[in-house]
Formats: structure tokens, sequence, C-alpha cells
């Protein structure tokens, strides 16, 4: 299994330029520790929760001061660009680095959708032609093309990327849907909604038998699974574990990004970290429909529940525990063994590559390099014993 970062760049002090040199001092560091990737969001407008707007450009200096790690686009919102532009910004990044690019796709959120002038309902297909166009610009000598949201006349398009045949591809998945069509195009997974590795192992089972037929959108298929979760490493356990915790808590708090504008948001999150404990479910009890709320077989409520009372639900998902958390695997953190028995259980739901959310407004950027330094020391050694860590990537063909 592989291991990785994930950059979404948070700022609570507004200070854009510590972040960045907090950030890539961070990512020196993991590739020297034996990080597989470093993974960076694209977004706009969240201007006090992330300064991540354009990952090309940071590649450009990562691409330079690291040596073997690999560089994610985490993703390219590909409703906001001209593909061909696109095209050009990863193969250059790709010859930058000397084929070290993953190429992750997305569509993004209404807010951010609309403040770029995209109509929220379009971004499904936008999402689609981007994403058949840009294998066939870096595959051929002269391209073009006729679609509903872009048209290219005939045009020879450079640079091609430094990979062969290009950098593999993936998209953000938060639902069965867009599982279910990553299988079909033959892209990767990145399952970004932080699960509980037990939730997300029956879809990873089906991804990995529907893969198999895949109809490529590309010129290869990518056949991965990445799960994304929030991870800590440190000396004291406990302190460790709750710090992380807080970190998950206060990323989907009210009113944050990734929670606005959804409904029943923490009725979902609960369902993603496995269901009520136990304990929760008894300390609720006065509140929470019982016999409306099947308890699974490993003795916590199962993923369908009845939650009636409005706040409830964010109510019982604030109260919910940072040991039950890292018992699930929703955070993978604590000291190196802890962590290490927090891996062992997305390696063994058939997870491809661990990304960890570490660098968060909560966590400071002291507390983020132990971390690096400590799963690097102590954890990914212990899941290398077949598999060294990054590989030299694939060269040009001669």
């Amino acid at each position: 299994m592989k291991f990785s970062l994930a950059y979404e760049m948070q700022r609570p002090m507004l200070d854009d330029h510590a972040v960045i040199e907090e950030t890539i001092e961070q990512c020196i560091l993991a590739d020297e520790m034996g990080f597989d990737a470093v993974w960076f969001v694209e977004h706009h407008f969240l201007t006090t929760f992330s300064g991540s707007p354009c990952p090309e450009v940071i590649f450009g200096a990562l691409s330079r001061l690291t040596k073997r790690i690999r560089l994610g686009f985490g993703v390219s919102v590909l409703p906001y660009h001209h593909p061909v532009r696109v095209a050009e910004r990863v193969a250059m990044v790709d010859q930058l680095s000397h084929g070290r690019v993953e190429f992750g796709t997305g569509r993004s959120a209404p807010y951010e959708q609309i403040g770029m002038g995209i109509d929220p309902r379009d971004t499904r297909e936008m999402w689609d032609e981007s994403l058949s166009m840009i294998p066939k610009i870096w595959s051929s000598d002269h391209f073009e093309f006729e679609g509903k949201f872009w048209n290219v006349p005939p045009r020879q398009v450079l640079p091609k990327p430094y990979q062969k045949p290009h950098p593999p591809i993936w998209v953000a998945a938060l639902q069965p849907a867009t599982y279910e069509i990553a299988a079909q195009k033959g892209i990767g997974v990145m399952a970004l909604g932080v699960n509980a590795p037990a939730v997300l192992e029956p879809e990873i089972k089906k991804y990995k038998a529907a893969v198999k037929n895949a109809t490529p959108v590309g010129l290869t298929t990518n056949d991965q699974w990445l799960s994304s979760i929030f991870g800590l490493c440190g000396d004291d356990s406990k302190a460790t574990r709750d710090l992380s915790a807080q970190s998950l808590k206060t990323f989907f708090g009210p009113g944050r990004p990734y929670v606005q504008d959804q409904k029943d948001v923490y009725e979902k999150l609960l369902q993603q970290w496995g269901g009520i404990p136990e304990h929760l479910l008894s300390n609720f009890a006065r509140y929470v429909d019982v016999d409306k709320t099947p308890t699974a077989t490993n003795g916590n409520s199962a993923n369908s529940f009845d939650l009636s009372g409005g706040g409830l639900a964010q109510k019982i998902w604030e109260e919910f525990d940072s040991e039950t958390m890292a018992e699930r695997g929703v955070i993978v953190a604590g000291d190196p063994e802890a962590c290490i028995r927090g891996a062992k259980l997305h390696e063994a739901t058939g997870v491809d590559e661990l990304q960890f959310l570490m660098a968060t407004e909560t966590v400071g950027h002291e507390s983020v390099m132990k971390s690096i330094e400590m799963f690097g020391k102590y954890v990914l050694p212990e899941f290398r014993k077949n598999n060294p860590g990054p590989t030299e990537p694939n060269c040009p063909l001669t």
C-alpha cells in the first residue's frame, strides 16, 4: 500500500507566505521520509479555508526541490479550464518532474462553480467531455475536436507528458455512482469522503471487479483505489489521536465548505464513520428511536438509522470520540504502533493508496513535521517489505 499527503493549504491567520513556505518544507521532508505522493486541491474563493488555487505553480517548485515523491493534482477542476490548457499544464509539470505526475480530475462544488461563471448543471457533461479530450491531446501529433462545450481546430499541442503513454488518471469520488463511472472509464478512484474502511470495503470490491471490463478513456487503465482520511503520528498516543479528531471535526464543522448547503450532512457523516457507537446510542437514547436504528453485527449501529429532531445528528457527530474513530480507521492517529494498526485496517480492504490530511488549521507546522518524520521512520517501513516505495518514473520510449 502507498502513502501520500493531501494539501488544502489552509491558512487560519491568512498568512499566504507562511503557509506556502511551510507547505514546501513539509513536502520536501515527505520526499526524504519515503512518502509516495503529495496531492494538492484546486479551490477558489475559500479565503478563510484553503489557499490552493493553482497546484501547477507550486508543483513547478516542488519538481526541483524533491527527487522521488509523486505530484498529484488532487484535483484539477476540469469545467474551469479549457482542456488544451489542462493538457499543457499537466504535461509541463510532468516534464519538469521527470514523470512524477498523478492527474486527478473533478468538478468542484456549486459555490465555486457559480463564482467561475459555470452552471453547476453542466459540470458533469463538461467533466466528461474534457476528460475524453485530454488523453487524445497528449497522444496526437495534431489534435482537433468539436463538442458541446469546446471546439478545437487542427492544432499541435506541446509539450507532451514525460510519462508514457501519459500520467495516471483519477477522479474525485464521494458516492457509488462515481465509483461506477471510474470503473467504466478505467480511471482510479480518489475516495475523498473520509470513510471507515469497513464502510468502503464492499465498494472497493465492486470497483476492482468492474474496472477489469473498463473501456479506458486514456491509453491505459488506472485500476487503483485511494482512500483519504485524517492522519497524525506523535509520541503521546491519546493526545495525538484527540488532536487529529479535533482537526477532522473542525474541517467538517457547520458552515465549512465541504458541508455547506448539503442536506442531512451529519447523518451522512455518521454513516460514513460506521454508524452510531453503542455508547453514544445509549447516551442519546431518549432522543434516538432505537427501534428504527438497527444494530450491526459488530455492536455498533448500522448505516441506516432514524434521527428525528433537527440538530440531533450534528450533536451525536460532535460527541463522536477519537478512540472509536481510531478503532474504525476513520483517523489513523496516535503513536507509531497505533498508526500501523489503523493503516492495516485500510490495507485489508484492498486500498492501494492511503492519503493523509495532516496539515490543517488545527494542526500546526511543527506537529505536522514531527508526524511526517515519525511515519517515515516507524510506520512506512512496516508496509515496505514487498514494496520499496516510490520508484523511478516511466521513462520516454526511445
